[in-house]
């Protein structure tokens, strides 16, 4: 099983402010799917390769405001820890937690 497969609280570190997602990360015949939400909205995740403990994968947003974003981070255990990137804009320090899920659900993501 990959590493990321679970549900994760994650908090993103941007010039704006921090923000919390809840994302879930699935693994469906060997492919990993997901989707990250907020109460704004939830998006699908695209793109999502696991090397070892270094995950990487795409999303786009619309809210706080319309973006393309890059991934990059390295799963240790029940945590996480990398950034993101949207273009030229600065890395966005990306921090999480899994969630404690004794019956092996992945749930759904349907906050920020």
């Amino acid at each position: 099983m990959h590493p990321i497969v679970g549900t994760w609280d994650l908090s993103l570190r941007t010039p704006i402010g921090t923000l919390a997602a809840v994302y879930v990360f699935g693994d469906t015949g060997g492919v990993l799917t997901g989707t990250a939400g907020t109460t704004a909205e939830t998006v699908p995740l695209a793109g999502i390769a696991c090397d070892g403990p270094r995950v990487t994968w795409r999303q786009s947003v619309t809210r706080p405001m319309r973006l393309n974003l890059d991934f990059d981070v390295v799963v240790d255990g029940e945590t996480l820890a990398g950034h993101s990137r949207a273009g030229r804009l600065p890395r966005t320090t990306v921090t999480g937690n899994r969630r404690a899920d004794p019956a092996g659900s992945t749930g759904s993501a349907s906050r920020w």
